[in-house]
């Protein structure tokens, strides 16, 4: 089965044919082109996709990626973007392997076909020129042939004409023989160009024509195998990637089955957990007789009482329930400056303000002395209509709280204290080791130049030395000093096995003296004592939320009345805006923090720097 010899006289068919082969070769190509952009696309939104939910750095949202269910999105995310990544290696390969080499191929396949069909058109001209040949000897022949006979015919006639004279006969008669020696000639020049066209017309149909038409079918076949194995080559690429995107998957659902629910539980408890002891039971009070009403351990005021340990069940000792004051009020308390105070405007002569300018060193527990001021504010509540008890505290408090918070966290809860002390510790030993293992490779290096000093100065790294030798010591001394904090909470941390619980009701019961002495002072909201007076008590408060639905508490009394000697801009939780010149009054005079605090109507109060305004303090209200 040969084109050569089956399509002998079908050149155009074949040209229009192999020309519709390589258009169907480029939209093969173009098709695959377009595949590869569809898969870099593809690729390209599975990144965004990946890179839109993976968690922010340095942010809150990436300390939530520590539980097993957020790990394993976490996780899921990374696989997504190599699964991404898999969609580029698709498009690279196909543009490499199919594409590029397509093209090339087109590009040959189409100098090649160029090729057969120009010998094709030379051998098809040089057998029409051929034929031409042939005609042009056929018809001369043929006229040479008429001729003769016509000068045979005239030679006869003039033989027989008597009248005619023997010179005009003789001349006839060489005529007619010139005639017919010309006719010969062209019969034998007919004859060989008519060989001669036989031979060419013979060698182009069954040599020339046939040879090129093989090279042009054995192009074309090339072509078909080509594309054929393009798309194996095509189906290969997918087929390549396939184990690596079932990695991935595979990958995923490993990460799904790692997904471990009670370690998850586990770490909610330990992220959230305060450290305080649930509220007791609330002693019912007695107010129909006339007597002084007997205050609980759990009650809501200060007092202790007759100073008796009571147990209560098997000895765990009660817990002091929340102040029962409105959110609005808790948040303002909450979020009174931490700060020091913005020293006075300097245009502000010092002798201007009586109280002087404040600039008190900050405290150093400011939320734990405001918590015990707090409590111990207000003795009791005296009505409410709803509570709603054993319900968390609003987490909206701690986090508002831990925006701003003291460099020793005194601010956060006793266990949440003791996690960011310990978190803080592991960080700082692991700048020390840092440090430690720069100096080292330093004095390594100096060594080296000590006893090979054409490599380097010696007296160059003693400099970077001291520097790192300073580094190392400031280091060690915060360690230390967060080491002693932690130690502190570590100690003041509740106990929660049966007989610490009894030996701290143990110890409760012998200093009942001392606490009934200094029970407004020294009294933590757990119901424990400290043992200094200037210690500061541990904030101890059980996690409860409670509704507003109950009646305004009475509003702290004024004290006083002060006038802002410059402007205040209040831009942060628990501050108030004054303007130079007003007049408002004092609720809560300066405990050594710098800070006032102010009322101007029933529901604007806040702190105002202390060195901003002019203090009258009523002697007999401060009295009262």
């Amino acid at each position: 089965m040969s084109w050569g010899t089956e399509l002998w006289d079908q050149f155009d068919n074949l040209e229009k044919h192999t020309q519709w082969g390589i258009d169907v070769l480029e939209k093969y190509i173009k098709f695959v082109k377009e595949r590869t952009e569809i898969e870099l696309s593809y690729a390209k939104q599975l990144r965004n996709l990946s890179k839109k939910y993976q968690p922010k750095k340095n942010s809150k949202e990436e300390e939530e990626y520590r539980y097993t269910s957020t790990r394993a999105f976490l996780a899921t995310l990374n696989e997504m973007n190599d699964y991404a990544g898999q969609h580029e290696v698709i498009s690279e390969n196909m543009t490499s392997l199919i594409i590029g080499e397509l093209t090339r191929y087109v590009q040959e396949l189409k100098q090649e076909r160029k090729s057969h069909f120009h010998d094709g058109r030379k051998a098809q001209q040089h057998i029409e020129t051929c034929w031409k040949q042939l005609e042009a000897s056929k018809r001369r022949f043929e006229r040479d042939c008429k001729e003769a006979d016509r000068a045979q015919q005239y030679f006869e006639k003039m033989d027989a004409d008597i009248n005619v004279t023997k010179a005009d006969v003789e001349k006839a008669r060489q005529q007619a023989q010139l005639r017919h020696q010309m006719a010969e000639d062209s019969k034998a020049e007919y004859s060989s160009t008519l060989q001669k066209f036989n031979s060419e017309q013979h060698d182009h149909y069954y040599t020339h024509i046939p040879n090129i038409f093989q090279k042009i079918q054995e192009m074309e076949e090339r072509r078909i195998v080509r594309i054929g194995e393009s798309m194996k080559t095509f189906a290969d690429v997918d087929r390549q990637v396939i184990p690596i995107i079932g990695k991935c998957l595979d990958e995923i659902t490993k990460a799904a089955e790692s997904v471990d629910h009670k370690n998850d539980s586990q770490m909610v408890i330990e992220a959230f957990k305060s450290g305080f002891e649930p509220p007791g039971d609330v002693d019912f009070e007695d107010f129909t007789q006339p007597m002084k009403r007997t205050v609980s351990e759990s009650s809501l005021s200060n007092s202790r009482g007759d100073g008796k340990y009571e147990p209560k069940f098997g000895g765990k000792s009660k817990g002091k329930l929340w102040p029962f004051i409105k959110k609005n009020k808790l948040m303002s308390l909450l979020t009174s400056p931490h700060q020091p105070p913005p020293p006075p405007p300097a245009s502000a002569s010092p002798s201007a303000v009586p109280n002087g300018p404040q600039s008190p060193k900050q405290q150093k527990e400011p939320l734990s002395h405001r918590f015990n001021e707090f409590m111990t504010s207000k003795p009791k509540i005296h009505c409410f209509r709803s509570l709603k008890r054993g319900i968390t505290l609003n987490t909206q408090v701690w986090s508002l709280i831990e925006g701003a918070g003291p460099e020793d966290f005194s601010n956060l809860p006793p266990e949440q204290r003791r996690k960011k002390l310990q978190q803080k510790v592991d960080e700082l030993n692991k700048d020390i080791q840092k440090e430690m293992d720069q100096r080292d490779a330093l004095t390594k290096m100096k060594d080296v130049y000590i006893k090979n000093p054409q490599m380097g100065d010696a007296a160059s790294v003693d400099h970077r030395l001291s520097e790192l030798e300073q580094n190392i010591e400031k280091l060690r001394l915060e360690v230390q000093k967060f080491e002693g904090w932690l130690a502190d909470v570590e100690g003041r941390l509740p106990a929660r096995t049966e007989q610490a619980r009894r030996q701290s009701g143990l110890y409760e019961a012998q200093n009942t003296s001392a606490v009934n002495s200094c029970a407004q002072d020294r009294e933590s909201p757990d119901g424990s004592y400290t043992e200094e007076q200037s210690q500061e008590t541990e904030m101890k408060v059980p996690a409860t939320d409670f509704d507003d639905e109950f009646d305004d508490e009475e509003p702290l009394p004024t004290i006083g009345t002060c006038k802002a000697l410059y402007t205040f801009e209040g831009q942060n939780e628990g501050t108030i805006s004054v303007a130079e010149g007003e007049m408002l009054y004092v609720i809560e005079e300066d405990k050594g923090d710098g800070w006032t605090r102010i009322r101007r109507n029933e529901d604007e109060e806040g702190y105002v720097p202390t060195s901003y305004v002019e203090v009258y303090l009523d002697k007999n209200a401060k009295d009262s």
